[in-house]
């Protein structure tokens, strides 16, 4: 009876073996005649036999299954099949399909770069590009790059879930993204050119038409991406957490101008402009010349009612760059909001004359101080609110001249 049962169970087995062989095949035919739907449906088949495939069936399948779907341009799924496969042989230590499918691999991790860019690039579409960066990643982990180029676009996408995994992981993957430019100056123009590689370099010197060569190293983006986790975790609402993310960043480049505005930033989110005012004046430290810096610094303090201390920081940042409108216009309107309270003492004072001429006065030198500020935002970029403002200083100032002959433009930029 034992030997009986025995019998049967080797005749299920090799029947077993005869479908996954046959599927095989069929699969392998379908590849070669292009009908790739066919020999993905085959595939499938033989999948439900793969636990009891020997070694070398189960290379085969995965190179078939991987050869299958790139067909079809499935890419995710052959990425699988393909990296399945190298795992697998590196595994049993016998690589029957590797070196045949390393190519494959080669050529979908470009057609999939190259989606991932276009996507990104011309059709603005992050969160399709993100996933083909990812994708790309997958199926070239030594280049994590990509894996940044995903994170990148996942962030754009505001897919902050996505996003905060692709960035935990380039943390955790050690990830510097710093390059190397091979560099040499070109003798005819005298521009420095980025050639490429150190052989590429070597070769273009012996032409004798160039010289000087450098190498030029990039700079870490490890605090970048610690940045970014903090920039995430605070799109999440998570700002206790966003805060220990960006003091650890800032610990890496205490330098970097970029991440102590990023830090102020989220600050100014908070409506904390104390906190913001702090970070920016240390942000003036390491760039002094820098008018955007003592312009913020001027929202800060006007937000936290210091009107002088504003009315400093927007003078500053018009010395520094006198085409900023925006430093004339917020200077303009921090000096007259003086007026509110001197308005409203006018009207508590209508039957005092003595004490209304000397708060007209007041307001009158308040209008006069603001005026050129105002006038010069306004010659910078004419809008309806600049006119409507100084008609109302010139009014109180009685330049009637003035004022009257802004109203039919007023008209015209409010028709």
């Amino acid at each position: 009876m034992k030997n009986q049962i025995l019998a049967i169970s080797l005749g299920l087995m090799s029947i077993g073996a005869f479908a996954q062989k046959n599927e095989l095949k069929a699969a392998e035919k379908a590849i070669k005649k292009q009908n790739f739907a066919a020999a993905v449906a085959s595939i499938t088949t033989a999948e439900g036999l793969l636990g009891n495939m020997d070694a070398k069936l189960k290379s085969k399948f995965y190179f078939l299954k991987g050869q299958a779907f790139a067909g079809q341009k499935k890419y995710k799924e052959a990425a699988g099949a393909f990296n399945n496969l190298m795992s697998y042989e590196k595994q049993v230590g016998k690589f029957r399909y590797s070196k045949k499918a390393q190519p494959m691999l080669g050529q979908l991790t470009k057609e999939v770069s190259e989606k991932a860019l276009k996507l990104y690039n011309q059709d603005k579409d992050y969160k399709n590009a993100s996933e083909n960066f990812y994708l790309t990643y997958k199926l070239s982990p030594i280049d994590t790059s990509f894996l940044y180029n995903a994170a990148v676009s996942a962030t754009q996408a505001k897919d902050f879930d996505t996003a905060f995994s692709y960035y935990t992981e380039l943390k955790e993957l050690g990830y510097t993204g710093i390059t190397t430019q091979f560099l040499a100056t070109d003798k005819e123009t005298g521009e420095e050119v980025n050639l490429g590689s150190k052989a590429q370099r070597d070769l273009y010197l012996k032409t004798g038409k160039y010289s000087n060569p450098v190498d030029k190293k990039s700079e870490s983006k490890k605090a970048t991406i610690q940045k970014n986790i903090a920039l995430v975790l605070k799109d999440q609402g998570k700002i206790d957490e966003a805060l220990a993310a960006m003091a650890e960043a800032r610990k890496q480049n205490p330098k970097d101008l970029n991440l102590l505005l990023a830090n102020a930033f989220i600050y100014n989110d908070l409506k904390q402009m104390d906190k913001f005012g702090e970070l920016i004046a240390e942000a003036i430290k390491l760039d002094p010349n820098n008018p955007t810096l003592y312009f913020n610094l001027g929202v800060a303090s006007a937000n936290q009612k210091l009107e002088a201390d504003a009315i400093k920081y927007y003078k500053k940042a018009t010395e520094i760059d006198p085409t900023y409108r925006d430093a004339f216009l917020n200077l303009a309107y921090t000096i007259t909001n003086e007026r509110i309270a001197i308005v409203e003492e006018m009207n508590n004072n209508l039957s005092n004359a003595k004490k209304y001429e000397e708060l007209e006065q007041k307001n009158k030198d308040v209008c006069k101080a603001a005026l050129p500020y105002l006038e010069k935002a306004d010659a910078l970029k004419r809008t309806l609110d600049t006119v409507r403002n100084l008609m109302n200083l010139y009014d109180t100032l009685e330049m009637f001249d003035k004022s009257d002959a802004l109203r039919p433009i007023y008209k015209q930029l409010k028709g």
